[in-house]
């Protein structure tokens, strides 16, 4: 077999310019075609990567919503309870003192209806047994005024020596200026008595001092001095309405 040298070298020569053609017309243009579809594949990638990312943000931003959502209906629903509470409280608060002040109310009047009814019963207890002692003393009355006329002038001047010295100085001074000292008794002394009682007082308040004589017969028994300006009470009667505030006391007390 003969070979030949010139041919090989055209051979290598015709290889060499297609490598060069086929690099130079196809490899290149190949290889821009297929970095273009990689850069364009990258590209897809890169926005579906940034899609999925955005997507995820989108749920998660949905997500927190809801939970903002359910977190403001929680405390909406929490302030609407304590609100209906607190409403609720008020209204029991109200309610109460409500009813407080009617129960108070009744009892102040139930209070009030048995102090009035006491009070009624308490004065007809006195006017009753006033007018008892009236009855059963109008049979004696000249034998108890002649009796006693001495004894109550008696515990009148006990009384007025036992007086402080400045409220007795008042009771003088209100009849200095000649005023009367008016003598109420429940039946008209003897005139014995009466000029007893008129000495025994002149001798307390003076000389000049004008007495005048009165009867009352609601004083039962007893006698009443009547300055200008204040009384001393000696009677009965007196006794009565002081026994009363006793019991008055007595039941407040209670």
């Amino acid at each position: 077999m003969h070979f030949d040298w010139w041919t090989l070298a055209l051979q290598t020569i015709n290889f060499a310019i297609l490598a060069w053609l086929l690099h130079r017309f196809l490899y290149k243009p190949v290889l821009r075609v297929i970095d273009a579809r990689r850069a364009e594949i990258d590209k897809q990638y890169a926005d579906a990567s940034m899609a999925e990312a955005k997507a995820k943000q989108e749920v998660a931003a949905v997500e927190a919503g809801r939970s903002n959502i359910a977190a403001e209906r929680e405390a909406v629903l929490k302030a609407a309870a304590a609100q209906a509470e607190e409403a609720a409280k008020t209204r029991r608060a109200q309610a109460e003192r409500e009813a407080a002040a009617l129960l108070a109310g009744a009892r102040k009047t139930l209070a009030m209806e048995r102090d009035q009814a006491l009070a009624e019963a308490r004065k007809l207890a006195v006017d009753l047994g006033a007018g008892m002692a009236r009855r059963v003393l109008s049979g004696v009355a000249g034998v108890l005024a002649k009796v006693r006329a001495e004894a109550w002038l008696g515990e009148i001047e006990q009384y007025l020596a036992a007086l402080p010295k400045p409220e007795f100085k008042a009771l003088r001074k209100q009849i200095a200026d000649g005023a009367p000292l008016r003598v109420v008794t429940a039946w008209a002394l003897p005139e014995k008595a009466t000029e007893a009682w008129r000495a025994g007082l002149q001798k307390n308040f003076g000389g000049q001092t004008s007495i005048t004589f009165d009867i009352d017969s609601h004083l039962v028994a007893g006698a009443e001095l009547h300055f200008p300006s204040s009384i001393l009470r000696f009677s009965w009667q007196t006794a009565l309405e002081a026994l009363c505030s006793e019991i008055d006391v007595h039941d407040n007390a209670r």
